[in-house]
C-alpha cells in the first residue's frame, strides 16, 4: 500500500522519538518493548508492496529502530522471528536497493537474533547447567529449527551473492550487508553445533572407541549422536557447496574478511574454518589456487588479495595491538580481543593447510607463496605467536599459543621432501623456528592444569591442545636428521610420546586423559615414535607385549570405525590411510632393518618384498655404526614374531585392509609381504583368510590396485608356494591361475617376472598344479617369456619351466616348444643365474622320459650345454676357481649333462662331441663340486 506524505512524516517522527528513547536508555519494560516490536512488525507488513524501493528509505529507518528495540529487549519470540523471516525472504527475493542499506538493515536484524540465540544456547547448555529445558531455551531451539526448515541459509547465501555482485561492479555499498550475512551464517552454524552436542561428551576417535566399548553404548544412543552431528555438518556443507560455485559469494566473504570490523572478521574466519573441514576443495579457493591444481607448475598460493593473506594481515594486526609506537606512545588497539582472534585465525590456517594436504598435490608455497621473504615472515609470525607469554613455565599453553603451534606444524607438514639437504632454504627457515626438543618435551610431559575438566585438553572439537606440539616435533625429527633423533632419544622423547598416546586409551576412569589428541595429532605422534626407532628407541618401544598391543589397537576395527565417522581432518579414508601407514612403519621396523644392513641387497631387489617399506620406512635410516643394533634385532626376531602372533596382528592387518581404498593398500600389503617369510606369522595370516578368493581378487584387480600391491601379492603367493607343498591347497582355493595368466602378458616387467616366479614355486614341491597349467594354457606363455625383453622375466621363466618339467612328464608335449628358447638363452649373453635355470630346465625335460631327447639333440640344446661348460673350463681349472665360481652356471650344466647321460642317444652324442675332452680335464678342477660332477658324467662312459 502507499502512504501519504503526512503518514510518512508521522512514522518518521515516531522513529526519531523511539531512537532518542533507546539512546537515553529509558526503555526497560519488556512488555512495552514487546508491544513496540509487534507494532513495528505490523507496520513493516503494511509498508511492504510490490515495489519495495518506493518506500526504501522509510523501511530502512523502521528496520533500524526495530533492530535497536530487539537489542534492548533481548527477549526472543518465535512469532516475531517467523514474521520477520517472511519479510526477509521477500527482501532478498525482489530487492531493488542500489544503496545496500535495506539489505544491510534487514540482514542485521537476522544476524542479531541468531547471535542472541547462539549466546543463549551457550549459557543454557554449558556443562555446569542443571539438566532440563527452560521456556527461553525452548524458544531458542524453535527459532533455530525454523531457520533451518524455512531455508534461511539459502536466503543468506542469496544476500551474499547480491552483495558480492554489487562489490564486483565497483560499488562498496554492499560491504556492510556482506559482513552481517557472514555474522548471521556463523551464528546459525554455531547454534547448530551447540544443539548437536547437547548431552554428549565430545571424544576424539582414539578415546571414543574405548569409552563406547567400556560403557557398552547401545546402537540407538550412538546413532542418535551421529545423526545430530550429521545435521550440524549439513548446515556447513550446504553453505560450502554454494560458496564453492559462486564467485560473487566468494567476493562478499573476502570483503567481510578484509574490511569488516572485529566481530564480522571473526565470524568470517570461523566460517572459513568450518568450510575447510567439510569441503576441502575450498582450501584452494581461500589460497587463490585453481581447482584442480596443475600437475607440474609451481604452486604460488596465499598471495595478495587472497583470503589467506587477509588472515595473516589479521594476525599481524593482533601481534602489534597494544605495542608502543616509535614515539613511546601506545598504539591504538583496534582489536578488543586479540587472544580470540589469534586463536581462530591460526586454527583457520591450520585447517586450510590440513585440507590442502588431503589434495593430490601440496607444498608450503600453496599457503606461503613462492617468495622466500614472505615464507620467512609468515612462519616467523606464527613462531612468535606460538612462544609468546612464556607458556613453557605454565602447565599448559594458552589456546592462542597452541593454535599457533598447530598452524605452524600444519603448514610445515605440507613439505614432502624431508630428505632434502639440511642447508636448503626452506629447512634453514623452519628448523630455526621450531622450538627446541627439550621445550617440546616439557609441554608433552606436563599434565593439564584443570584435571577435572573433560575439555581441558581440547583446543576445539576437532583439535587437541597438544596436536601442534607433536606436529612440530615430527618436523624437527624429520628435518634435523640423525642428530635430532639422537637428541630426542637421549631425553626420553619416545617414552613420553608412547605414554601420551597410550594414556588416551587406558581402560581406567580418567576422562581428562582420554581427551588428548585428535586423529591428526595421533598420526604425528606415531610418526615421531617411528622416526625415533632408528635412534635406538626400538629397544624400549618394540619388545614389550603391552606396547605392541597398543599399536595393534590403533588399527583395530573399533578405532577405524570411529575414525571413519570423524568429520574433521584426520578422519575418513585419508585419516585411516595415514594412521595405518604410520602404525605399520613402527611395527615393521625390525623386518625392514634386517633387510637394510650395509652391503645388503638393494631395496628393490627381487628377494626383498615390501618395496614401499624398504624405500620409505624409518628402518632404512639406521644411523651410524649399527652392527650392534642389527645383531640385537636379529637375535630377538623370534621373540618379536611370537609377540606379534600373540597380540593377533595378522588378523588386524587383514581386517584394516577392508577400510582402505585401492590406492592406499601399499604399506599394509608390504607389511604382510614382510611377515610372510616367518612361518608363525604366515600360518596365522592363512588362518585369518589371507588367500580368501574375494580378497585376492580385490588385491590383484587390474586398475584398482597399485602396481606395488600387485607385485607384493605375487611375492606373497610365491613365498608361500616355496615354503611347503602343504600350502598348495590353500593357494589352489584362491583361484589364482587365470589372474597369473594375465600377468604373464602385463605391460610392467616387474609383474611379469613375479608372475613367472610364483608359478615356478607353485611347481616346486609336487605336480599339484600341472593339470591346471595345462587347462589354462599357461605353459605356452611361460615359453614366450623366455624371450622377454626383461632379463629378470627371462630368468624366472626358465625357473618356472624347469619346475614344470621336474615331477613327471605330463607337460612334456607342451614344453617341447621351449627347447629352442632355452638353447638360445644358453648361447646368449645372459646373466649366470638365467643360464643356470635354462640348463636345469633342459635336464628336467628328459628327467621323466626320453620322448624329448631327439629334440634336445636336434635343436642344439645338448651342444649348447657342452659349449657352456667349455667356455667356463679355463676358469674352472685355475687355482682360484675354488673361490671364484661359487654360483657359476657350469655346475648346473655339468649336473644336467650327468642326468642326460641316462638316455643312450644323448650319451652317445656327448661321447662323440669335440667338447668331451674338456669333461675329462674338469675332473681335476680345484673346485670340489665341479670335479665331482665331472667324475659323475665320466663314470657313465666305460671307456672314459
Amino acid at each position: 500500500m502507499s502512504f501519504s506524505d503526512q503518514v510518512t512524516a508521522d512514522i518518521s517522527q515516531s522513529i526519531r522519538i523511539l531512537t532518542n528513547l533507546v539512546a537515553a536508555g529509558v526503555l526497560h519494560s519488556n512488555s512495552a518493548l514487546t508491544e513496540m516490536i509487534v507494532a513495528i512488525l505490523d507496520l513493516i507488513k503494511a509498508m511492504f508492496g510490490p515495489n519495495i524501493s518506493d518506500g526504501n528509505a522509510l523501511i530502512v529507518k523502521v528496520l533500524s529502530i526495530l533492530r535497536k528495540l530487539m537489542d534492548v529487549s533481548r527477549t526472543l519470540y518465535l512469532q516475531h522471528w517467523v514474521t520477520f523471516t517472511e519479510f526477509y525472504s521477500q527482501v532478498v527475493g525482489c530487492i531493488k536497493d542500489v544503496s545496500g542499506r535495506l539489505l544491510y538493515e534487514s540482514t542485521a536484524c537476522i544476524s542479531m537474533v541468531l547471535t542472541q540465540v547462539t549466546q543463549g544456547l551457550h549459557s543454557f547448555m554449558a556443562p555446569d547447567m542443571v539438566a532440563g529445558s527452560s521456556p527461553e531455551e525452548n524458544t531458542m531451539i524453535q527459532i533455530l529449527d525454523h531457520a533451518k526448515s524455512s531455508g534461511l541459509m539459502g536466503q543468506i547465501c542469496l544476500c551474499l551473492e547480491i552483495s558480492g555482485s554489487g562489490l564486483m561492479s565497483g560499488s562498496s555499498n554492499h560491504c556492510a550487508a556482506a559482513c552481517e550475512a557472514c555474522k548471521a551464517t556463523w551464528a546459525l552454524v554455531d547454534a547448530s553445533e551447540i544443539v548437536a552436542m547437547k548431552g554428549h561428551v565430545r571424544l576424539f576417535p582414539l578415546s571414543s572407541f574405548i569409552v563406547h566399548s567400556e560403557l557398552q553404548l547401545g546402537p540407538r544412543v550412538q546413532s542418535q549422536h551421529a545423526c545430530d552431528e550429521v545435521e550440524s555438518s549439513n548446515t556447513v556443507e550446504a553453505f560450502s557447496k554454494v560458496l564453492f560455485g559462486s564467485k560473487a559469494m566468494q567476493v562478499a566473504l573476502h570483503y567481510a574478511l578484509h574490511q569488516g570490523f572485529e566481530q564480522s572478521l571473526g565470524a568470517t574466519i570461523q566460517l572459513m574454518l568450518r568450510c575447510c573441514i567439510f569441503s576441502p576443495p575450498l582450501c584452494n579457493v581461500f589460497c587463490g589456487l585453481p581447482n584442480p591444481l596443475p600437475i607440474s607448475s609451481p604452486m604460488n598460493g596465499g598471495g595478495d588479495k587472497t583470503f589467506v593473506a587477509d588472515i595473516f594481515r589479521a594476525l599481524y594486526l593482533c601481534a602489534s595491538s597494544g605495542k608502543e609506537s616509535s614515539t613511546g606512545e601506545p598504539k591504538s588497539n583496534k582489536i578488543s580481543n586479540p587472544e580470540s582472534l589469534v586463536t581462530i585465525s591460526c586454527l583457520a590456517l591450520a585447517t586450510i593447510a590440513q585440507g590442502l594436504k588431503m589434495r593430490t598435490r601440496h607444498s608450503p608455497s600453496c599457503i606461503l607463496t613462492l617468495s622466500q621473504t614472505k615464507q620467512k615472515d609468515r612462519l616467523s609470525l606464527l613462531a612468535r605467536l606460538a612462544s609468546s607469554n612464556n607458556w613453557s613455565t605454565c602447565s599448559t599453553p594458552p589456546p592462542r599459543c597452541a593454535s599457533a603451534m598447530l598452524a605452524l606444524a600444519s603448514i610445515l607438514s605440507l613439505e614432502d621432501d624431508f630428505d632434502r639437504p639440511n642447508n636448503s632454504p626452506f629447512s634453514e627457515i623452519t628448523l630455526a623456528l621450531i622450538p627446541p626438543t627439550a621445550t617440546l618435551r616439557t609441554f608433552l610431559s606436563t599434565p593439564p592444569s584443570d584435571a577435572t575438566n573433560v575439555d581441558s585438553m581440547m583446543l576445539t572439537n576437532w583439535n587437541g591442545l597438544r596436536d601442534g606440539c607433536l606436529g612440530l616435533l615430527e618436523a624437527r625429527l624429520k628435518w634435523g636428521g640423525p642428530l635430532a633423533i639422537e637428541q630426542a632419544c637421549s631425553i626420553g622423547i619416545p617414552s613420553h610420546l608412547f605414554f601420551l598416546l597410550a594414556e588416551g586409551s587406558q581402560k581406567e576412569d580418567k576422562m581428562r586423559e582420554r581427551i588428548g589428541l585428535s586423529p591428526v595429532g595421533v598420526v604425528w605422534g606415531v610418526s615421531s615414535i617411528a622416526l625415533c626407532l632408528c635412534g635406538g628407541a626400538f629397544r624400549d618401544i618394540l619388545y614389550r607385549k603391552e606396547h605392541l598391543g597398543f599399536f595393534c589397537d590403533l588399527i583395530s576395527e573399533p578405532h577405524l570405525k570411529a575414525l571413519k565417522c570423524w568429520k574433521g581432518h584426520g578422519g575418513g579414508s585419508v585419516g585411516i590411510r595415514d594412521l595405518i601407514s604410520a602404525t605399520v612403519n613402527v611395527m615393521a621396523f625390525p623386518f625392514v632393518a634386517l633387510q637394510s644392513v650395509p652391503g645388503g641387497p638393494s631395496p628393490s631387489a627381487s628377494i626383498n618384498s615390501g618395496f614401499l617399506l624398504n624405500s620409505g620406512s624409518p628402518g632404512r635410516r639406521m644411523w651410524g655404526e649399527n652392527k650392534e643394533d642389527v645383531e640385537f634385532i636379529e637375535k630377538r626376531m623370534p621373540q618379536y614374531v611370537q609377540m606379534l602372533c600373540e597380540i593377533g596382528l595378522p588378523a588386524q592387518i587383514l581386517k584394516c585392509i577392508e577400510y582402505l581404498e585401492g590406492n592406499d593398500l601399499g604399506r599394509p600389503v608390504a607389511f604382510i609381504a614382510k611377515m610372510i617369510g616367518y612361518k608363525p606369522l604366515s600360518v596365522q595370516l592363512l588362518k585369518e583368510g589371507l588367500l580368501e578368493p574375494g580378497r585376492v581378487r580385490m588385491l590383484l584387480e587390474e586398475g584398482s590396485s597399485p602396481k606395488e600391491v600387485v607385485i607384493d601379492v605375487l611375492m606373497i603367493v610365491s613365498e608361500l608356494a616355496r615354503m611347503s607343498k602343504d600350502l598348495y591347497e590353500a593357494i589352489h582355493k584362491a583361484d589364482l591361475l587365470q589372474l597369473l595368466k594375465g600377468f604373464l602378458n602385463h605391460d610392467d616387467a616387474n609383474i611379469r617376472a613375479k608372475a613367472c616366479s610364483a608359478i615356478g614355486n607353485m611347481c616346486r614341491h609336487s605336480p599339484y598344479f600341472y593339470a591346471s597349467l595345462l587347462r589354462h594354457d599357461i605353459v605356452s606363455l611361460l615359453i614366450e617369456r623366455c624371450a622377454d625383453p626383461d632379463k629378470r622375466t627371462r630368468k624366472f621363466a626358465c625357473f618356472a619351466l624347469g619346475n614344470a618339467a621336474y615331477h613327471n612328464e605330463l607337460l612334456y608335449e607342451e614344453l617341447r616348444r621351449s627347447i629352442p628358447q632355452l638353447t638360445n638363452l644358453l648361447q646368449a649373453s645372459e646373466e649366470d643365474k638365467t643360464k643356470a635355470n635354462a640348463a636345469g630346465a633342459i635336464s628336467n625335460l628328459v628327467r621323466n622320459s626320453s620322448k624329448l631327447c631327439e629334440d634336445i639333440i636336434t635343436k642344439g640344446a645338448l651342444q649348447a650345454l657342452l659349449k657352456l661348460v667349455s667356455e667356463h673350463s679355463v676358469a674352472a681349472l685355475s687355482a682360484g676357481s675354488r673361490d671364484a665360481m661359487g654360483d657359476s652356471s657350469i655346475k648346473i650344466a655339468l649336473f644336467s649333462l650327468g642326468s642326460i647321460c641316462a638316455h643312450p642317444p644323448c650319451k652317445q652324442f656327448i661321447r662323440s662331441s669335440d667338447f668331451f675332452p674338456v669333461l675329462v680335464r674338469l675332473r681335476h678342477s680345484p673346485e670340489p663340486t665341479i670335479s665331482r660332477y665331472s667324475c659323475r658324467i665320466l663314470s657313465k662312459f666305460s671307456d672314459a
